[in-house]
């Protein structure tokens, strides 16, 4: 063969996909074996969502030649010296995907091209295309005449090679109406079936990939597992005489709750569920995602909870209620969030590797991991995608699942989930926003069914509203007045305010004034450690029913999916949801008569600190008491007038999207807006940090805390020279209001006014 200086080259006689890793004894790996795994993984990717899909064999074309031609590259001379280990680099000379591009480019066919920008993305992710379109012959190359340059002159070289190993390529025709799919969401589970199978063919080559078989879902023996575990529930809670009634009562409800949304799957593909606390809502939605996964041979459940810190009880309760005999139950039900811990052995590998690539039969995530994948452009993070398809998704506490501007975007992905892709979505709440009925959200105004009828939800309504009673205090409150009104309400007692700052700086004062035993504090200033044995202290005091005078002071984070029953709660004012949520924790199982919430406003002056985010919401919350208005129905009105007030229903993630601009939509389309940074404030581990030792990931889980990145400066806090952007805290910490012990001594906080969110 000859190169273009004329210089005539022998072919190597074997091929190489990857180096060697001679640290640890893994050989060179094959490019025949690489390319031929990884398009028999990839292949049965595709063909796992083929049945859930319409074009389903444009799926498997576009799939198969990506995998196919995704390393072409790699066979360049120079790029071999390195990979076969003759040449020590930890880079290639030449970039490895240009040449699949190149080639698939030139064929001008809809599957080839499509198969292009998938090896263009598969380590670059996928790019804003309005921008690739511009560069005309440049389009999917990259910036750098020279690489283009060298692909041309070679390619002939690099197919020849590769026909020599892999035999003659297929060139599918099978095609599609591009305007009929949603090319955004195809592009993306393309993507993911391709990285997915180059990222475990690589594993598995240095044997970190575990090819143990995942359980099925097997919907019908988990329903009558689940059947039995709701029909011992009653049994398994305490005898208690005076509340026999009432836990009767509730028994009856829970059963008729559960039956409804069993014997709710019909056609539909999306259905919402508005039912109040203590309804058995977790059990009796799954039994719906379980009937509806037997009726369309669904191969999955994903579980969306919106914080990380209520999916444990989640998972414990699925787990009892889901395996089967002799499985292993963690491997059923996994949770996939940043606390989620696992075993240093090779089953907690494995563990890991069924969380984070989605492949147990059901998966509890948070509405960050779900959604920001769904939004991902980056390999890594869309890897894991594929496994979405032909799955039941509930979106529990969907009320806080996102910020409002971005439900647009969110609901025209999770329509085309369950439009093309074989899903199925339930979004439940206790406050549930039914935003599908605001126009500027989805101007077709779409009918979603309800899982309980009418007449039920009635019943659930007039329920609530006997359990609980709403109030409102006309008078804002400082410090010493709020503290001094509070202990003479009925306890225990629940006080949720909008910022960490208030809560530790309320905390304290009534600690001094009162006594500590008087009064607990929860919030992100604990550490997650400190936080856990906090909410242990807190369940045991409220299981003490002689234990009554003392009040839980605490931000949103105890608001929703937290199984408290406090005797009288006290909020202060941010929205009508976030209200009826913390209603959620005042008289959960009715042991009372009735009980009293309290909505409440602070003087932010001197270190009680406002949250800017609930100024609009707060006033209209403030509006609906003013009409006597205050109940779940007027969530959705309450939703529409908060925006209005802000101004903006939505940003321009829709037009990014249409225009398939992926680096832009997963830019503006952040779950969490502020950035935050992890900061060690736990001593001895400070110090192991210090002298270098090793220190595992969740050990600085459990040391650390979260404070926004914007704060850093201001704090003079050090980064870590070992762990960039990691950070160690000089300043005080307790285990009652956590890293606010520092915050609240600092001289610079009352001169500076510093907010701490």
């Amino acid at each position: 063969m000859s190169q273009p200086d004329g210089a005539i080259v022998s072919a190597p006689a074997e091929l190489f996909a990857r180096s060697p890793k001679h640290e640890r004894g893994i050989p060179p790996q094959y490019y025949a074996a690489h390319i031929g795994g990884v398009r028999e993984r990839v292949m049965e990717h595709a063909n796992s969502v083929v049945p859930y899909y319409h074009a389903g064999a444009l799926l498997s074309a576009v799939c198969d030649l990506a995998s196919e031609f995704h390393d072409l590259g790699k066979l360049d001379l120079e790029n071999q010296k390195v990979l076969s280990g003759e040449r020590n680099s930890r880079a290639l000379p030449w970039c490895h995907w240009d040449a699949g591009v190149a080639h698939l480019l030139a064929q001008k066919k809809q599957v080839a091209s499509l198969a292009a920008l998938l090896v263009y993305s598969h380590h670059a992710g996928l790019p804003n295309l309005s921008e690739e379109t511009t560069k005309q012959q440049h389009y999917l190359r990259g910036d750098k005449s020279e690489l283009v340059d060298h692909t041309e002159r070679n390619l002939n070289r690099y197919l020849g090679l590769h026909q020599r190993v892999m035999g003659t390529p297929h060139y599918s025709n099978a095609c599609a109406e591009l305007n009929k799919i949603q090319i955004s969401l195809f592009l993306r589970i393309a993507l993911s079936c391709l990285v997915d199978a180059d990222h475990s063919n690589s594993a598995q080559h240095e044997g970190q990939y575990h090819d143990e078989t995942p359980y099925a879902l097997h919907p019908t023996r988990r329903l009558k597992a689940l059947e039995r575990y709701v029909k011992n529930l009653p049994n398994k809670r305490p005898n208690n005489k005076e509340s026999s009634e009432h836990e009767l009562e509730r028994n009856c409800i829970r059963a008729d709750m559960f039956q409804l949304c069993r014997d709710a799957a019909g056609d539909a593909a999306i259905y919402c569920c508005d039912s109040p606390v203590g309804t058995g809502k977790t059990t009796a939605v799954m039994a719906h995602l379980l009937q509806a996964a037997i009726t369309k041979k669904l191969r999955r459940i994903f579980i969306v909870l919106p914080y990380s810190n209520i999916i444990t009880q989640s998972v414990s309760t699925y787990r009892e209620a889901l395996a089967l005999d002799g499985e292993d139950p963690r491997k059923v039900v996994v949770e996939h969030h940043h606390r989620a811990e696992f075993g240093d052995d090779e089953n907690g590998e494995y563990m890991r590797q069924l969380t984070t690539l989605w492949q147990a039969p059901i998966i509890v995530t948070t509405a960050v991991q779900f959604f920001e994948t769904l939004a991902a452009a980056r390999p890594a993070a869309l890897r894991k995608l594929h496994a979405l398809p032909g799955s039941a998704i509930f979106l529990d506490e969907s009320h806080a699942a996102l910020p409002a501007k971005l439900w647009p975007q969110a609901w025209q992905w999770l329509n085309g989930y369950t439009r093309d892709w074989g899903c199925h979505l339930v979004m439940a709440s206790g406050s549930l926003n039914r935003f599908w009925k605001i126009a500027e959200f989805d101007p077709s105004l779409p009918n979603i069914p309800e899982l309980l009828d009418i007449s039920f939800r009635k019943i659930l309504l007039n329920q609530e509203a006997q359990r609980i009673t709403y109030r409102f205090k006309d008078s804002v409150l400082d410090c010493d007045t709020l503290c001094e009104w509070i202990i003479q309400l009925q306890g225990p007692r629940l006080l949720i305010v909008n910022t960490v700052q208030s809560a530790a700086v309320i905390a304290q004062h009534m600690a001094e004034q009162y006594g500590r035993n008087k009064v607990e504090h929860l919030s992100t200033a604990l550490m997650p450690c400190d936080r856990d044995r906090t909410l242990q202290t807190v369940i045991q005091r409220l299981q003490n029913k002689e234990d009554t005078d003392w009040t839980l002071v605490a931000t949103s984070c105890v608001e929703a999916g937290v199984d408290f029953s406090f005797r009288t709660g006290i909020r202060e004012a941010a929205s009508l949801v976030s209200l009826l949520q913390t209603a959620g924790r005042v008289n959960r199982h009715n042991d009372s008569e009735q009980a009293d919430i309290w909505t409440i406003r602070l003087n932010h002056s001197g270190l009680l600190k406002a949250h800017p985010a609930f100024s609009d919401s707060s006033a209209v919350l403030i509006q609906l008491f003013e009409r006597n208005n205050i109940n779940p129905n007027s969530c959705t009105y309450a939703l529409r007038e908060e925006l209005l007030k802000a101004g903006q229903f939505r940003e321009n993630i829709s037009r990014a999207e249409l225009a398939l601009n992926f680096q832009e939509v997963a830019k503006k389309f952040r779950v969490i807006d502020a950035e935050t940074s992890t900061v060690i404030v736990d001593e001895a581990l400070k110090e192991r940090i210090t002298r270098y030792d090793r220190v595992q990931h969740t050990e600085l889980q459990r040391g650390s805390v979260q404070i926004w990145s914007s704060r850093i400066d201001n704090l003079k806090l050090e980064e870590n020279d070992r762990y960039p952007g990691l950070y160690l805290w000089p300043y005080k910490y307790d285990s009652f209001i956590g890293y606010m012990a520092g915050l609240l001594s600092l001289e610079n906080l009352k001169v500076q006014g510093m907010i701490i969110l």
